[in-house]
């Protein structure tokens, strides 16, 4: 599958976003290395510290599904310019699929790929954890 088609099916499941608080509608398409896509939309919450971006929703339904192997996500928006994944999303795509491309595109359909940690230069990674472990206070 190549980008445009990856990023066509994340303006699609835009469509599914629930978003009556923001109106800021967001869909993902999630690419596996084997080929299969796993769509996911945002969906708010009143309280929202509980909304769920759609970037997530699609990496934790593939993940969930037994899947650990990707090749790119897509994000889309309504927006005129370019919608990056929040910090959290970027957070959530390095662990869960490493540094994959992922699909930048504006509401006129023009795209550009980043890979994931020019989005996120300095992550926070497991090993940072194992090292904290070994530090006695």
């Amino acid at each position: 599958m190549d980008y445009a088609e990856l990023a066509s099916r994340a303006g699609k499941a835009k469509r599914n976003s629930y978003s009556p608080y923001s109106r800021f509608r967001v869909g993902a398409a999630l690419l596996t290395a084997d080929g299969r896509v796993f769509t996911g939309c945002n969906v708010e919450n009143s309280s929202y510290g509980l909304t769920i971006c759609a970037e997530r929703t699609a990496l934790f339904k593939a993940v969930s599904e037994g899947e650990h192997s990707f090749k790119a996500i897509a994000i889309a928006s309504d927006e005129d310019s370019f919608t990056p994944p929040c910090g959290a999303c970027r957070q959530v795509i390095l662990e869960l699929a490493g540094n994959v491309d992922v699909v930048l595109t504006k509401k006129n359909g023009s795209s550009r790929v980043f890979k994931v940690l020019e989005l996120l230069p300095h992550p926070f990674e497991g090993k940072n954890l194992k090292k904290a472990r070994r530090k006695k206070p």
